[in-house]
């Protein structure tokens, strides 16, 4: 029997005590309180700069703050909406987002250190990622005695709102937040930069336009990630056959990533390929095994590969459906990289997946705010690596960290 992957559960299991989405008040983490700087040890500036993370590692053993991908955006498009959804650069606004904003109403850095500051993130919901990725921004926090708090609106937009304005209210030195919905995250964060206090976002991507009054956006490069698969993917399926797409949660950036990605990328490197069909089931493995069953009841022998915008509760479902299909056939690659995931790919049940380290993902975005305190001028954009696993490498990333 399926079983609804649940924070709560694998909180328990991987021993965490202070987890995104828990305690006193709904969707709200227990605070974090720093330990003030040492006395005597000179200023905070000084005490923040002398800060290492180098030894920092994450659960599966790699560094937690990797080496940061480099990209350089090509010339956007006159209108790029007017380009067919198969052209890469019709996508332009969204996959590089932030790279042209023009920035409105920055707060200056206060030049003074991170050390013991107030940094209030809010994340888009509960899932085992976000567990992860709150544990590896806690590590970053633990080393600038930061007081951290993170808080969960699980998945709703209304509540992330709401936690916005409190947060505002708090005055907090520096809010994060992982928008919910690309457009909405345009009056989010404009109103958080009106209030004068300091803005930087995180994992997945907002509208441009709401760039304009954030510090910097800090996470996988989702876009350049699912492009990388899909040659992967193509070179699998002979760079022909019919294909289908389990897409994630509609609004966000990876609802548009992770199928428009592929889909244009495989539009000039695998014509061959045909798109059957899209689905969002959302993330449980019941309802994706449905969906997927009935694709193969549908298209038959004309679907020959499955891209997922998830590689644990969805995946299980994929993997489900077409063993009971007896569909071996069906080549699927999705994002990673959870333990459900790599154990699936060593399986070879699943043909590749991404790696996304999730608490770099949250180290990454706190390091960034370190930074900004400290003074440093911050690029618009800063990315996690790109790297693809297949069963040839998937022992380097064990264990999983979600």
């Amino acid at each position: 029997m399926m079983e609804r992957w649940t924070l709560s559960r694998i909180a328990g299991s991987l021993g965490l005590v202070l987890l995104a989405g828990c305690g006193p008040k709904e969707g709200a983490a227990a605070p974090q309180r720093a330990a003030p700087p040492a006395a005597g040890a000179g200023s905070t500036l000084q005490q923040s700069l002398a800060v290492d993370l180098s030894a920092l590692k994450s659960a599966d053993g790699q560094p937690l703050l990797l080496a940061l991908e480099k990209k350089t955006p090509p010339p956007r498009p006159a209108d790029p909406a007017k380009l067919p959804e198969t052209d890469p650069l019709h996508w332009y606004d969204m996959e590089y987002a932030g790279w042209s904003a023009a920035k409105e109403n920055l707060p200056p850095s206060p030049k003074d250190g991170a050390m013991g500051k107030r940094v209030i993130t809010i994340i888009n919901g509960d899932h085992p990622y976000l567990t992860a990725y709150s544990a590896g921004m806690r590590k970053v926090a633990e080393a600038y005695r930061m007081d951290l708090r993170i808080l969960s609106p699980n998945w709703k937009v209304d509540v992330q709102n709401q936690m916005l304005d409190e947060a505002v209210n708090d005055r907090p030195d520096l809010i994060i937040l992982i928008p919910l919905d690309a457009k909405v995250a345009v009056q989010q964060v404009r109103k958080v930069n009106q209030a004068g206090v300091p803005i930087l976002l995180s994992n997945m991507h907002p509208d441009n336009e709401a760039m304009k009054f954030a510090i910097c956006w800090t996470g996988p490069d989702d876009w350049g990630q699912f492009r990388l698969l899909a040659h992967a993917w193509a070179d699998k399926l002979g760079k022909q056959g019919g294909v289908c797409y389990v897409r994630h949660a509609p609004g966000g950036s990876p609802y548009f990533a992770r199928t428009f990605g592929p889909i244009s990328e495989l539009s000039g490197y695998a014509p061959g390929i045909k798109v059957l069909d899209l689905q969002a089931p959302g993330f449980e493995a019941a309802k994706t095994q449905q969906v997927v069953a009935d694709w193969i009841t549908r298209f038959g022998q004309d679907i020959k590969g499955i891209c997922a915008a998830d590689d644990s509760a969805q995946a299980i479902g994929i993997v489900e459906a077409c063993r009971k299909a007896g569909r071996s056939d069906i080549v699927v690659v999705a994002a990673g990289n959870s333990k459900i995931g790599m154990d699936a790919v060593k399986a070879g049940d699943l043909q590749a997946i991404t790696y996304q380290s999730a608490e770099a993902d949250g180290a990454v975005a706190l390091k960034a705010g370190a930074d900004w305190f400290n003074g440093a001028e911050l690029e618009p954009v800063r990315y996690l690596p790109k790297h693809v696993i297949t069963q040839a490498d998937v022992d380097q990333y064990m264990p999983a960290q979600w």
